[in-house]
């Protein structure tokens, strides 16, 4: 069909509808060329390290691919070098998504919102071991020593202890920070310092030698467990994504380790008011360092 002068009024406007859909798809092409390559956003999770990175990386690394896979949100993985750094990192809103005790999660949602997602059914308390051949049998007989922590700020294994030595039981110890669990466990095997704290689930997964070595003397009232939580930046929907395929994926046979080993085997909704306010009745912040 002439596209000419000669054309009539009706010919050119059929000519006009055929040629406009094609058009459109080939405005469309680059942009479509672009996204198929587009990939979700990236967001970033930081653990807690109560253990050294290659074993953070060993326990989280199966769980987040498959994260990945149900929920289409990826998360990178990052290790802080100790808890301070991490704290810092965290109270600073540096990480997207973190995994931290209950009463950083206290202090991370007054510094930057953070929300609690998903936490572990099971209450969380701190144990206070000794030497297994050490003839201790009460906390009062540790007056005067230097226990070993793994930090300040670590709540099980140190807020809770410290107040509860000072508050309850009257006694004034030394305090020593070894900046993990497993080192704070193995500077009381070593006789290095009279006791050290920690939490049930870190003294289990020590090698046999370190739990035989060891004998718990105390063990603290439960609180509400660690939390994976969210900074407020991350869409609503990115939040409910990732706390619903989290639950759901503990149920996977392949997974129930690793779930074991953070620990979070059975995990339930977080939250903030509910769980983790009322830590600040413990004013806790007597014993921040």
């Amino acid at each position: 069909m002439s596209t000419g002068s000669g054309s009539s009024p009706f010919e050119r406007l059929v000519l006009r509808l055929r040629w406009r859909p094609r058009l459109a798809w080939l405005c469309a092409l680059p942009w479509l060329a672009l996204n198929a390559h587009a990939e979700p956003p990236t967001y970033t999770l930081s653990v807690v390290p109560q253990f050294q990175a290659v074993e953070i990386n060993r326990v989280w690394s199966p769980i987040l691919a498959r994260l990945a896979q149900e929920s289409g949100v990826t998360l990178k993985l990052k290790v802080a070098k100790d808890i301070p750094a991490f704290e810092a990192d965290v109270q600073a809103g540096q990480p997207d998504f973190a995994y931290l005790n209950p009463y950083h999660q206290l202090m991370a949602h007054k510094a930057q919102g953070y929300v609690p997602l998903v936490r572990d059914a099971t209450p969380l308390t701190g144990i206070l071991v000794v030497r297994r051949d050490d003839p201790v049998r009460s906390v009062k007989e540790l007056q005067g020593k230097t226990l070993a922590f793994p930090a300040p700020n670590a709540l099980g294994a140190s807020l809770l202890i410290r107040s509860h030595l000072a508050e309850v039981d009257h006694i004034d110890i030394t305090a020593m920070y070894a900046k993990t669990h497993t080192n704070a466990y193995r500077q009381t095997l070593m006789g290095k310092t009279a006791a050290s704290g920690g939490l049930r689930a870190t003294l289990e997964r020590e090698p046999d030698e370190v739990q035989q070595g060891l004998r718990i003397l105390f063990e603290t009232p439960g609180v509400a467990a660690h939390p994976l939580s969210a900074h407020p930046r991350v869409p609503a929907a990115v939040q409910q994504a990732v706390a619903t395929a989290f639950m759901r994926l503990a149920d996977e046979a392949a997974l129930k380790e690793a779930y074991q080993d953070i620990p979070m085997p059975r995990p339930v909704r977080a939250d903030q008011q509910r769980d983790y306010q009322p830590l600040a009745r413990f004013k806790l912040e007597r014993y921040l360092e």
